[in-house]
């Protein structure tokens, strides 16, 4: 999904580019809450991880790119905040080292990618979370189904975008067509990858998923009631 350079007009890339800053100036002040001892390390695997996804792109059509995201899966262990932060690192180094996405659409693809798809996958992740029973392994599912429909969620943004500013000589039915067709397809893909990931590490140190935190925290509280000391 790396938009390259010349796809958007100048006006459409600075507005990207103001919503970028501001998202990561928040994200920083947030993932104060979100970071301690055990978890800044995390992030940095997860960073790696995440990057190393990403690097495998393959053509989609219409001057596009497709690969995993990974932005759910980044909400789900370090948190909304820190994973917005960790997805705008790694597209910060593809720019600059590894020209995977234009520098002038820097701005956009931290939107789409950071922005939006971290966004997207941590409200399905709340919310499914919410509606299935108090468990930590009810992580997994809430991850998988967000990280689905993460991946689309950005695409449509993308396109809805490329309507407002796009300059590159491609249809916007084609955009379309290549964008939420064969994204629906990857957020299927990422969601398997997530739900490996996740349930992974919830079986090992649920404590390192920040998804699964409150729900931890509930399991305690119930055990130290005074029935159950009883």
């Amino acid at each position: 999904m790396h938009v390259p350079d010349g796809f958007l007009d100048a006006s459409t890339s600075l507005a990207t580019g103001a919503v970028a800053v501001a998202g990561v100036a928040l994200a920083l002040r947030g993932a104060r809450k979100e970071l301690d001892e055990r978890t800044a390390p995390l992030a940095g695997l997860v960073a790696a991880f995440v990057f190393a996804t990403q690097m495998i792109n393959f053509p989609v059509g219409a001057g596009t790119s497709g690969h995993l995201l990974g932005g759910a899966l980044a909400a789900a262990l370090v948190g909304p905040w820190t994973g917005v932060l960790v997805m705008s690192v790694v597209l910060l180094v593809q720019a600059l080292l590894f020209a995977d996405g234009g520098l002038t659409a820097l701005g956009t693809n931290i939107t789409l990618m950071g922005i939006v798809g971290v966004g997207v996958g941590w409200a399905v992740i709340v919310l499914v979370r919410a509606l299935l029973p108090r468990h930590p392994a009810s992580v997994v599912p809430a991850a998988a189904l967000g990280a689905a429909l993460s991946v689309p969620a950005a695409a449509a943004v993308f396109t809805g975008l490329f309507a407002i500013g796009g300059v590159a000589d491609v249809s916007l039915g084609a955009v379309l067509a290549a964008m939420l067709g064969w994204h629906t397809v990857i957020g299927i893909g990422e969601a398997v990858i997530t739900a490996l990931v996740i349930s992974s590490v919830v079986a090992t140190r649920p404590d390192l998923v920040h998804a699964a935190r409150p729900l931890i925290a509930e399991r305690a509280l119930e055990i130290r009631t005074p029935e159950a000391v009883a």
